[in-house]
């Protein structure tokens, strides 16, 4: 588990402010490139923690169960698969899980793989069927394979020393 409190700060200046307007989501709306994704933006691991201690968003770990559980998870985060099993086989459900999860279609989303690319995808789907505030955690939560073939040395939610726990 990681040295860093499991609490983010909540005496935030942000606290009570609509979530839409929190400053960190309309820096993460104006770094998303318009022409290669569909949901609202990217935010980092950090702003991400932010985020979700200001209470302006709900970070949702799209990893496979299997990942969550041998790997690590973000604690309190909900656990919606994108994709599950060895062979990484796409869920179905992924959307109305997430709806009926997370409170429905304008709930304020943070998505968090293992490098950020399945929750790009993941964001990508939720916004074409209608979820208005999802984002994408960038780095994911392992990071980028470095020149040994290993995560978590390059980027990602643990090389940033944020909270997660482990089975």
């Amino acid at each position: 588990m990681s040295n860093t409190a499991l609490a983010p700060q909540t005496d935030s200046p942000n606290a009570g402010r609509p979530a839409n307007a929190h400053p960190l989501l309309i820096a993460a709306r104006q770094r998303l490139d318009p022409a290669h994704a569909a949901f609202a933006g990217s935010v980092t691991p950090q702003e991400a923690w932010q985020l979700v201690g200001d209470g302006a968003a709900r970070l949702v770990d799209v990893r496979s169960p299997e990942e969550v559980k041998f790997v690590g998870a973000v604690p309190g985060t909900l656990n919606v698969p994108w994709a599950s099993g060895t062979a990484l086989n796409r869920n179905p459900r992924f959307v109305k899980e997430l709806e009926t999860r997370t409170g429905g279609k304008d709930a304020v989303l943070l998505l968090l793989c293992r490098s950020g690319k399945r929750s790009a995808e993941a964001a990508t789907a939720a916004s074409k069927a209608g979820f208005s505030q999802v984002f994408n955690v960038l780095e994911g939560f392992e990071g980028e394979l470095d020149a040994q073939q290993r995560r978590g040395t390059i980027g990602g939610w643990r090389h940033h020393d944020l909270p997660w726990l482990q089975d």
